[in-house]
């Protein structure tokens, strides 16, 4: 195998390598000529390889909007809150209605 099937077969096990790509860090041009000088074990793709997840889980982090968050959640619990006294109303009003109840004698019977 080539240089260049080696590099592609290196580059398609390394994702990471496409983002730093496309944020502008860095060529294939570039990639290529580390690979052909260093080749796949050296300290040199760590910089293209390790930050990167950190670096994606801060921009999700910083993407997220609390305002949209909060509103969900204050929406959220005012339903709650609503079927809540949805609930203990018809219940309320259940017991209320029938009124108090007597019980029958145990020597009554139907026709008594």
């Amino acid at each position: 195998m080539d240089k260049k099937e080696s590099f592609k077969n290196f580059a398609s096990n390394h994702p990471e390598l496409i983002t730093s790509i496309k944020n502008g860090e860095t060529t294939w041009q570039k990639l290529y000529e580390i690979y052909d000088i260093y080749g796949e074990k050296e300290e040199v793709w760590q910089k293209y390889l390790a930050p990167q997840e950190k670096d994606s889980i801060s921009r999700l982090i910083k993407n997220i909007d609390m305002d949209s968050i909060q509103n969900h959640i204050n929406t959220a619990q005012k339903a709650l809150s609503f079927i809540s006294e949805l609930t203990s109303k018809n219940s309320a009003t259940d017991l209320t209605t029938k009124g108090p109840t007597t019980p029958r004698p145990i020597n009554k019977f139907f026709g008594d």
